[in-house]
């Protein structure tokens, strides 16, 4: 290989572990750095996998081969695999930026490092020519002309430790995450120590935790703007809802004038609550909902039962008189009651706090709330859907019971906005967007899709990715929201490929037109489809769930 293709090799191979090792850290910081997630993504792509194994094999063929015409084209042909590879991790818009935290800086270091541990072991070999990679190869060596065989080892040797790192690339993101996870432990138990001190020196705060399969952060939000009528309240901001999440809003946002903390508290995994009730040990909860969401790392809807009743777990350990509110419309919940003096709040019979008289219209609803104690009063908000009558009656009782009475109440739910990407209703002349893009699971996509069916008049469009994280019954939940879809909407625009199968069957099968079916491979020709549509009437679309990049 001549100087200047020796030089572009090189070049290559620089550029090639830079850009790639930035992507898979991006695709691990989507995966919430763990490896669960992680390697579900690498499953997926195994054609770029394959490139860097084509890439490692035909370098070490090269350095095999010599320095004869056979090695040279071998060679050539791993500098094509390098420039392939650049062109696969030029950085392209991602719907969730790649965020260069402290915690990523410390993987590039550990990146580094490993880089120049592997340089050195390469150099040291082929300068030394020690026989302890290259042994193996030594047979084969000897059967190929033109090079001698001490050569070949020190070639060889250093060739594959020079090839492993591309050639292993997305590996070396996983293996460097596990070598840091000692450090990262380290980092986070002096955040969340530092956290716990401050919560300490503030004994007056009230802390109410949140949690539920769907609807914390929307409920959050609503009982926020209620509280904040006779309280300085502080709340996780948007989905700030994992244990560091939590430490990082009471280390930033904390401050001696708030009375009350709400805590809006994720899980993907069991006693994911507790991990979090441990350092904030919260005074009062709601559970909004139980249902069968992250699956594929929950396992079973008994272990998400068990991880969501953590909450109430930690209230009545802190206090018996801690107010615990649970949604009495979930199914879930009412028949997997586990704790005495749950307030239940709903549109049902039988709920504490309980909402009749519910009217909807297309910009919202209307509603009576008639509390324990015989108390009534009439509300009326901007919101969509029963799911957030549920919702909101849910905030109502908790503000309630902590002494704001219905009447200032009734005028901070008028205020109530939605969550952003929950339900959120954005009109653009005579198309309205239903904005249900942050999350999905079997039944909010259900709610969601009732809502889109009330829109009579209008030609209503789904336009979706589907739902994820629902482990072996993926495909079923996916197939029957697809039959619910055929009922609600009059086209359905699908975006992506294999995983929307399920959901264009399941359409199909309850009759509906292929012809108003349609499948795109991005968000964007969906997008763009779905404003092409003209039927003469004014269109309501429902973007129901959002895949991040490392689904797609």
């Amino acid at each position: 290989m001549n100087t200047f293709l020796l030089i572009l090799y090189f070049a290559a191979y620089i550029a090639v572990t830079v850009l790639g090792l930035r992507y898979y850290t991006h695709m691990l910081q989507l995966s919430s750095y763990q490896f669960q997630g992680y390697f579900r993504f690498l499953r997926s792509k195994p054609h770029r996998y394959g490139l860097h194994v084509g890439f490692l094999c035909v370098t070490i063929i090269g350095g095999m081969l010599g320095s004869n015409k056979a090695g040279s084209a071998f060679r050539i042909l791993s500098l094509l695999f390098l420039i392939f590879l650049i062109f696969q991790y030029i950085p392209k818009p991602a719907k969730k930026k790649f965020v260069v935290t402290k915690r990523v800086q410390r993987l590039f270091v550990t990146y580094a490092v490993l880089f120049l541990i592997l340089g050195v072991i390469a150099v040291y070999l082929y300068f030394t020519g020690v026989q302890t990679i290259s042994s193996i190869f030594i047979a084969t060596s000897k059967s190929v002309s033109n090079f001698t065989v001490e050569g070949s080892k020190k070639r060889i040797a250093a060739g594959i430790i020079f090839a492993s790192f591309v050639g292993l690339l997305p590996l070396v993101t996983a293996l460097c995450n596990l070598i840091n996870k000692p450090i990262e432990k380290r980092v986070n138990d002096w955040f969340i120590h530092d956290a716990q001190r401050m919560l300490q020196e503030h004994p007056g705060l009230r802390i109410i935790g949140i949690t539920g399969s769907y609807g914390k952060t929307s409920v959050k939000y609503y009982l926020w703007t209620l509280l904040s009528e006779g309280f300085r309240v502080l709340m996780t901001p948007e989905s700030f809802n994992t244990p560091m999440g939590v430490v990082r809003t009471i280390r930033e946002q904390l401050t001696p004038m708030h009375e009350i903390f709400i805590c809006e508290m994720g899980a993907r995994h069991v006693h994911d609550i507790k991990e979090i009730t441990d350092i904030v040990h919260p005074d009062d909860g709601i559970l909004t909902s139980i249902g069968p969401q992250h699956l594929e790392t929950f396992h079973s809807i008994e272990n998400i039962i068990d991880t969501k009743y953590e909450l109430f777990d930690a209230v009545q350990e802190k206090s018996r008189q801690g107010l615990k509110f649970a949604n009495g419309d979930n199914e879930l919940i009412r028949n997997n009651m586990r704790h005495e003096n749950v307030v239940l709040y709903g549109v049902s019979e039988g709920c504490d706090y309980r909402a009749t008289e519910v009217k909807y219209s297309p910009d919202g609803a209307s509603f009576k709330v008639t509390a324990p104690n015989g108390e009534e009063a009439e509300f009326s908000m901007k919101l969509l859907g029963e799911h957030n009558v549920t919702n909101v009656v849910g905030a109502i009782a908790m503000a309630h019971t902590m002494g704001i009475p219905m009447t200032k109440l009734k005028m901070a739910v008028r205020r109530i906005t939605p969550a952003p990407h929950r339900q959120e209703l954005l009109k653009h002349g005579n198309v309205s967007i239903i904005d249900d893009a942050y999350n999905s699971n079997p039944m909010g996509a259900k709610m969601a899709l009732d809502t889109l069916s009330k829109f009579e008049g209008s030609v209503r469009i789904l336009v979706t990715p589907g739902m994820v994280e629902l482990g072996e019954k993926e495909a079923e939940y996916n197939k029957e929201f697809g039959r619910q879809a055929a009922d609600a909407a009059d086209y359905i625009i699908l975006v992506g490929a294999d995983h929307v199968k399920p959901i264009k069957e399941g359409a199909l099968e309850a009759g509906f037109s292929e012809d108003r079916l349609f499948v795109k491979t991005t968000l964007k020709e969906a997008t763009d489809l779905m404003y092409e549509i003209d039927a003469g009437k004014p269109k309501v679309i429902l973007l129901e769930n959002d895949l991040p990049d490392n689904y797609t």
